[in-house]
């Protein structure tokens, strides 16, 4: 009898248990449901990239430029390097101005030969266009004027690289024109270009990369790429490259196109049916448009991490692992947060009634 009654209190505590686990596990969830949401975008973004409710006459996505659909030679040899214009009777959308970002401390006297000489490319191949290069100081102001909303986001970010992400948004969207790296080296004139409403090359593996973006003024896009970066301000798994590229870069922002209703508008450069990558940057590289001389100067060793993890595994599996070990961690340090704000209250509580 004794034996037995082991055996049932041993069963009861152990349903006792999984009940209350499980029922932790659900409230945890629940309250995370947000954070959860997020963290699946950006971990499945390469299972849905491509996806899209349209097809453009090739076949393809309908955000992907197509020269059947939109007119335009990927390989550009039938344009002047010159062209400053879209030509063919088609609209300039774009306006003509070029952006260039330069942040940090010093940051001016620290610019390597050769990105000045890349910069100084693209200002001979657009003669007459206006120019922006944006520093701290210029950059405080248009955060301080024209986003405010955006100020304790930008102040918050942990790293020099994320604002000078969030600058690239804002001054697309208040301005208009072309953003380029510093160490992107024009080969020719982006003209043709500015018959799209945005546009910005493929990356690898997956989206497309913010280290060359062209878009109208006041861009809707551009707006719902503003309007997200405070809910995706997080450090994802405390690590510089993830929480980087999950919070303001490339990968962040094609999370978010994924998100338009309408992602025909908003078009991505890739490659000829011989050549799919044309247009792809990705490191060091070359395409009809611009040479990337691939410094990634704030790539860090968790980038090499999950380099290495989609050669072995494939893109998602990195992704998903990153992003649901990120999740995790970020739940139990806001569960830990707020057990701390509950003692603290607890013990004020006590204090007032002494």
């Amino acid at each position: 009898m004794t034996g037995l009654r082991g055996i049932r209190r041993f069963r009861g505590r152990t349903i006792l248990f999984g009940c209350v686990t499980f029922l932790c596990v659900a409230v945890s969830v629940w309250y995370s449901r947000r954070l959860l949401y997020l963290t699946w975008l950006l971990a499945t973004l390469p299972l849905r990239w491509e996806k899209d409710e349209q097809a453009s006459y090739s076949g393809r996505p309908s955000f992907f430029v197509d020269p059947a659909a939109d007119g335009l030679d990927l390989t550009f040899q039938s344009y002047n390097t010159n062209q400053l214009d879209t030509g063919d009777g088609y609209i300039n959308r774009v306006p003509p101005i070029l952006h260039h970002v330069v942040l940090g401390e010093n940051a001016m006297n620290d610019i390597p030969q050769d990105w000045k000489d890349a910069r100084q490319s693209c200002l001979d191949l657009h003669p007459g266009w206006e120019v922006y290069l944006w520093t701290d100081e210029k950059a405080r102001v248009l955060v301080d004027e024209k986003f405010p909303d955006l100020k304790s986001t930008w102040d918050q970010y942990p790293y020099r690289i994320q604002r000078v992400d969030a600058l690239r948004y804002m001054a697309l969207y208040e301005y208009g024109g072309i953003v380029l790296d510093m160490d992107l080296e024009c080969k020719r004139s982006l003209g043709p270009l500015r018959r799209f409403e945005f546009l910005a090359p493929s990356a690898h593996p997956t989206g497309f990369s913010i280290s060359f973006m062209m878009a109208s003024r006041g861009n809707e896009f551009i707006s719902a790429i503003l309007q997200s970066l405070k809910m995706y301000n997080r450090r994802w798994l405390a690590t510089p490259y993830v929480t980087v590229m999950f919070s303001t870069g490339g990968h962040f922002a094609s999370t978010i196109h994924t998100l338009q209703q309408n992602r025909s508008q908003y078009k991505v450069l890739t490659g000829t049916e011989d050549n799919p990558t044309l247009h792809t940057l990705n490191g060091k590289a070359s395409t009809p448009l611009v040479n990337h001389l691939g410094s990634s100067s704030w790539h860090t060793y968790d980038a090499a991490i999950i380099v290495l993890l989609g050669h072995v595994f494939g893109w998602t599996v990195p992704f998903l692992l990153f992003g649901l070990a990120g999740f995790w961690l970020l739940l139990f340090h806001r569960l830990f947060q707020i057990h701390r704000i509950s003692k603290w209250k607890n013990k004020e509580s006590i204090y007032r009634v002494a």
